[in-house]
């Protein structure tokens, strides 16, 4: 057994390791390796009670996102398996008679979310005998409720691989033929969207390169590649084109409390020049980006920052002992900037993002 411990601890400084060096990099990318490493935690882990496995889950989800706090998929996740973990628990305690009993007042309406996602069945069965704390068989507990607890785990892996396909099924509905759309750099969630909804409409995406990095180029070979009529601009064009646009579609790498979201450096440019012009700006983003946080920084605040050399080299000697540069990675755009999220449990308004992350998440892990 103490072998098993020291692979599951070995997996976890692994990711810790690649999560500093940004060998792991993508909300998803982090999501899913941290999922992996979090399997592979309980099913290795030893406990006799709910408390402990609650708070080994937490420890490690301490260590990943300390190693990468920019990363906020690796928190959300271990948010979201805590909130699994406590509800497959209750429901095998409990049982599912008392979950019929339960009534709504308004006091629980606001401590619980709006309660839509009750029934959904659970994994575990009201028939499963749990004893904590056991001093004859203290391993009986965890037994038990480890196969429900990888039955839960495996749901989570299983929606962060499905995510791309659940959030574009309705694209058709979102895009009209003949439409002319604007997108900024390079979103593997926006990519796959457009690709769905070509095959039911004809229209066309104009990409915004998104300089330094240069995204957008990826961006649209891979549209062009897929029989997209596709138009590559310079960022500095983005206010001059908008009146012709009729959507902007942007992915983003995480979605705040108060609706805002981290999204790609020009996010913010497009998104204020779409509201000058009325035109809707479309996110899309799966649910494992919403976030129990807000914008710790100022408006134009910036979450990370890239290699400044790409904007000003060290070849220009004389300027560089002479300014400071810098190379902000992610826009912060608030939710007034925009009109509708489609993640994979359908469309939402920015200011319904509360409601969501209370449905998400359990309020004692905010602050791992």
């Amino acid at each position: 057994m103490s072998a098993d411990l020291h692979g599951s601890q070995r997996a976890v400084e692994t990711l810790v390791s690649k999560l500093r060096r940004r060998q792991v990099v993508g909300s998803r990318e982090a999501a899913l390796e941290t999922v992996l490493v979090l399997r592979q935690v309980v099913s290795k882990a030893r406990f006799s009670n709910i408390d402990q496995l609650i708070s080994l889950i937490r420890s490690v989800g301490k260590r990943l996102v300390e190693a990468q706090p920019k990363e906020h998929s690796v928190g959300n996740t271990v948010r979201k398996l805590l909130h699994h973990i406590r509800e497959e628990y209750n429901t095998a305690m409990t049982g599912n008679a008392s979950s019929s009993k339960t009534v709504y007042s308004i006091s629980n309406f606001v401590l619980q979310g709006q309660p839509r996602k009750q029934n959904v069945a659970p994994k575990s069965e009201a028939t499963l005998t749990l004893k904590e704390n056991d001093p004859d068989d203290p391993d009986s507990f965890a037994r038990v409720l480890k196969p429900v607890l990888m039955e839960a785990i495996q749901d989570v892996l299983d929606e962060l691989e499905t995510v791309y396909d659940n959030i574009s099924k309705n694209a058709k509905d979102h895009i009209h033929s003949d439409e002319i759309i604007l997108t900024i750099g390079h979103s593997k969630t926006v990519e796959t969207f457009l690709k769905v909804a070509a095959h039911h409409r004809s229209f066309t995406v104009i990409v915004a390169e998104t300089g330094p990095s240069y995204n957008g180029h990826e961006m649209a070979r891979a549209l062009s590649s897929a029989g997209i009529s596709s138009f590559l601009v310079p960022d500095s064009s983005i206010y001059a084109i908008m009146s012709r646009v009729n959507k902007v579609i942007i992915g983003a790498h995480a979605i705040l409390a108060n609706g805002g979201m981290f999204a790609i450096t020009g996010s913010l440019l497009a998104a204020n020049a779409a509201r000058v012009h009325s035109t809707p700006v479309v996110v899309c983003a799966g649910q494992f980006k919403l976030t129990p946080l807000w914008n710790l920084y100022h408006d134009f605040g910036a979450l990370d920052f890239a290699d400044p050399s790409s904007v000003l080299g060290f070849e220009e000697g004389n300027l560089v002992d002479k300014v400071d540069v810098l190379n902000p990675y992610y826009d912060y755009v608030g939710p007034e900037l925009v009109d509708v999220f489609i993640t994979n449990d359908g469309d939402h308004p920015p200011s319904s993002v509360y409601r969501l992350i209370k449905e998400t998440y359990d309020d004692d892990d905010h602050e791992l």
